[in-house]
């Protein structure tokens, strides 16, 4: 009986060291809320936004982005030091009326450099001062 509960006890330790860890201060869902010339309602309207909720695998966290056309893919790394490198994006291929956002977005976001966490509020920009602001999907 005493090794049947030793050998439960060792389970139970090796599969919660298994675990991913998440940083709940990153990994959500974003709402895009302030970027260039775009108007907020604008924004809402085609519900821009990315989620960053897949676990990280070696530092680096699978996300997507949805600005109101196609669904985009990128891989990101959020450093402690607040640096940020965004890499991989890509978007599937549907011809939409109106893909501006999405087009200056992409532009955009690749180049992103660094990043803070405000509250419920990301902050990214790039190295020349350009930014983008989101705001957490599930505090707005």
């Amino acid at each position: 009986m005493l090794s049947v509960l030793a050998v439960l006890c060792l389970g139970f330790i090796l599969n919660c060291s298994s675990v991913p860890m998440k940083n709940p201060q990153i990994q959500r869902e974003w709402m895009l809320v302030s970027f260039e010339e775009y108007a907020k309602p604008d924004l809402i309207k085609y519900k821009a936004g990315i989620n960053l909720t897949a676990p990280a695998e070696n530092g680096k966290i699978k996300g997507s982005a949805f600005m109101g056309c196609n669904r985009m893919f990128f891989s990101s790394e959020f450093k402690n030091n607040g640096q940020l490198k965004i890499s991989g994006l890509g978007s599937t291929m549907m011809a939409c009326p109106d893909m501006k956002l999405e087009d200056d977005f992409s532009k955009s976001f690749k180049n992103m450099t660094s990043y803070s966490v405000e509250g419920h509020f990301l902050t990214v920009k790039d190295d020349q001062g350009k930014t983008m602001k989101f705001v957490a999907a599930d505090w707005d």
